[in-house]
């Protein structure tokens, strides 16, 4: 391994490891992608503060969990290729689109991979020769059923339910046409080179290309799919597009995706937190959806709105919110 170089510890099916390791990629950041296995785990639980995926680890023993904020502290260590937009409207807009991502794309990624029998059976098949490539193949089959009963058992978790499952695959469906529109003259989502949003997308629907269902899915949105690809190894390709040039059609993703479905149910989130509720239901395109507060959540969508509070001379920012209706939610108090 070269010298100073970090350890990115992670999982081709986790979609923040492989965010992360696009974004260390596209920074060239000296690194090494170390997929979590049975032989190495001791090591990295002697780094980890918590037992999840990405971990970086820097040649000083430091350590960073949780995507968002490992991208965050690396972009003031490597400022260079920066992935803020130069206008402030159009970097708080990739910030807001990136947390909608983690967040409400996460569902029908995590819902397609746990939902159907065959799509199961395929990555926790993978998931177990990842894991423990030098098992044999009785030891892989059986772990493969742990990783499935497992996982199956936390659909709950993004909401996956008979009841919300029309909206969690109707939204797919709605941003894959979205995007597939938006990306149809431009590498990335603000021009010619990536954001912050781009990578949040990206982990989730990279994840949605390795199971059988929602592969199928995305191979009908050929646009998306070559940007998925360009987001493996990403580089600039050209520079930033203004507000102007992009709003036409990424306007509809903020109506519809972050307006209709993240805010509202974010802000249901945290309204059942603030109450101490352990579920909530909250309608989203005139049907219920219900599911298990989520604490996290509730702390980034808060991170969310106090960004956008901290920012000065945000007049144009407001019009674009008001015009996306996303507005109401970032000024809203806490219950």
């Amino acid at each position: 391994m070269e010298q100073g170089a970090y350890i990115i510890y992670g999982s081709e099916y986790s979609p923040f490891s492989v965010k992360v390791r696009a974004y260390f990629r596209f920074k060239q950041i000296a690194h090494e992608w170390r997929p979590r296995t049975k032989e190495n785990m001791s090591h990295f639980m002697e780094y980890a503060k918590l037992p999840l995926v990405p971990l970086v680890i820097g040649a000083d023993g430091s350590t960073l969990q949780d995507s968002t904020p490992i991208m965050e502290k690396m972009e003031k260590k490597f400022p260079e290729n920066s992935l803020y937009p130069p206008s402030q409207e159009a970097a708080f807009v990739s910030m807001m689109l990136e947390e909608y991502a983690d967040e409400w794309v996460n569902k029908p990624m995590f819902h397609y991979r746990w939902w159907r029998d065959v799509d199961q059976i395929h990555v926790a098949n993978a998931l177990a020769g990842n894991m423990n490539p030098i098992a044999t193949k009785a030891e892989k089959e059986t772990q493969a059923a742990q990783i499935r009963k497992r996982m199956v058992s936390r659909l709950g978790f993004v909401g996956s339910s008979k009841q919300n499952k029309e909206i969690i695959e109707n939204s797919l469906d709605q941003l894959l046409d979205l995007l597939e529109t938006h990306l149809s003259n431009r590498s990335y989502l603000f021009g010619g080179r990536p954001a912050f949003a781009d990578f949040g997308l990206f982990g989730q629907l990279y994840g949605c290309t390795q199971q059988p269902t929602s592969l199928k899915i995305m191979e009908r949105y050929p646009n998306v799919m070559k940007w998925v690809q360009h987001m493996l190894h990403p580089h600039i390709e050209g520079d930033w597009e203004g507000w102007g040039d992009v709003s036409d059609t990424l306007i509809p993703v903020l109506k519809t995706q972050v307006s209709e479905l993240y805010l509202p149910w974010a802000t249901a989130n945290t309204a059942a937190l603030v109450k101490g509720l352990t579920e909530f239901t909250v309608t989203l395109n005139g049907s219920d959806f219900t599911q298990d507060s989520v604490k996290y959540v509730g702390r980034s969508f808060q991170a969310l709105k106090t960004r956008f509070a901290s920012i000065e001379n945000r007049a144009p920012l407001e019009e674009i919110l008001l015009k996306a209706g996303c507005m109401t939610p970032l000024i809203a108090e806490n219950w």
